[in-house]
């Protein structure tokens, strides 16, 4: 039986982020830095400044002019913001040429994008603010099976066939062959990264979200949707199925409904193709 550390921690070729996403962080990390310390550090990468300004001038953003500077971008939007979309940037960049055997890479993706969209939407459906944080969270929340899949192939594969046929849980079973799931290793992943605590602290806590105590149950609620949502979807369910299948706890922790399910997931399939092009162009997910 393996830990999650263990199994990061003996993957040598894990992507790791640039160190312009470092850069990045240290500026919004520090109170005394201003817009002008963050443009010019996003705009020394001339990659980046395309990617960012790509994004912000899409539909998806729906902004009312076109912006053209990464100046115009970090007043527009907050430096918070700026982030969020350079680290979902930075994600999509690095992992975009990664294999694994035995996975659908562009059908991971796709429920990548899929997961970020329905945790953002969720949180704005709820009221809340800085909603872009939750759809990098989303994009990451699934990151632990890529870790599984090159460090523990054949027992990743055995847990996937077992729960189909079995109809238990992935996670039930990830545990029992191999020593932890896929939400103990994406935790684990981003906390060697450094991200953010809320960041682990979510994705470690999106199967059982009752068990998320403060500052971030809120985040770990919105994953939870998100992952119930996207294996619903994959099962054929209906909104009513699927919302029947999410945790008591999260609509107490957020106010949102059980009715609230299909807005939540028609906004998200909308804007699915649109982002799936954005961060990562080029992908087709199988049928």
């Amino acid at each position: 039986m393996r830990t999650a550390q263990d199994l990061v921690s003996g993957i040598d070729n894990l992507a790791t982020l640039p160190a312009v996403y470092l850069q990045v962080r240290e500026i919004v990390d520090d109170p005394d830095s201003a817009v002008a310390d963050l443009a010019k550090v996003v705009s020394a990468d001339p990659g980046l400044t395309a990617r960012l300004l790509h994004v912000v001038n899409s539909v998806y953003f729906g902004l009312m002019s076109r912006v053209e500077t990464v100046s115009h971008a970090v007043s527009l939007l907050g430096m918070q913001q700026v982030h969020d979309i350079v680290l979902a940037t930075s994600i999509s960049a690095v992992f975009r040429g990664m294999r694994a055997a035995s996975m659908d890479m562009a059908r991971f993706w796709s429920n990548s994008v899929l997961r970020g969209l329905i945790a953002r939407t969720a949180a704005e459906s709820s009221g809340a603010r800085d909603v872009e944080r939750l759809f990098v969270e989303g994009l990451l929340a699934d990151i632990g099976h890529l870790v599984l899949y090159q460090a523990v192939p054949r027992e990743a594969e055995r847990a996937l066939v077992r729960a189909k046929v079995e109809g238990r849980p992935l996670h039930e079973i990830e545990r029992e062959l191999i020593g932890c799931h896929y939400a103990d290793v994406g935790a684990a992943l981003v906390a060697k990264w450094t991200l953010p605590e809320r960041f682990s602290f979510a994705i470690a806590h999106q199967i059982a979200p009752a068990r998320a105590g403060e500052p971030y149950g809120f985040e770990a609620a919105m994953l939870h949707i998100a992952r119930v949502l996207v294996e619903g979807l994959e099962c054929g369910l209906e909104n009513e199925e699927i919302a029947a299948k999410i945790d008591a706890c999260v609509w107490q922790r957020t106010g949102l409904k059980p009715a609230s399910i299909g807005a939540i997931r028609t906004v998200a399939e909308m804007n699915h193709t649109e982002v799936v092009t954005l961060f990562f162009p080029g992908l087709h997910p199988k049928a």
